[in-house]
């Protein structure tokens, strides 16, 4: 499983570790990801996704995971959370013609 998170992207980076004698050797920085389960209110149901903390800070401060898929780029989402992000746009166009 890659360590990238499924709604921002955000994957992991290299850099070096720099010692008091400028020695330098490479690391890397691992994202923050969590296993977490979203509730989508348009389809009314769980979503168990591996996303980053700041990620979820992100889905709360716009309102929940269809107000963050909503206005997420396709580029940068999953194919898991692109099909997801189809089904709400479906769903909310069905539920205004309605």
């Amino acid at each position: 499983m890659s360590r990238v998170c499924e709604l921002t992207g955000k994957a992991v980076l290299t850099g070096n570790n720099v010692s008091h004698a400028n020695n330098k050797t490479k690391r890397r920085f691992l994202p923050n990801l969590c296993q977490v389960t979203l509730i989508s209110d348009a389809l009314n149901q769980r979503y168990r996704l591996r996303v980053s903390a700041a990620a979820l800070r992100s889905v709360e401060h716009r309102g929940g995971l269809d107000a963050f898929l909503l206005k997420a780029g396709e580029n940068e989402l999953s194919m898991r959370a692109r099909l997801l992000r189809r089904q709400i746009v479906k769903k909310t166009a069905e539920a205004a013609a309605a």
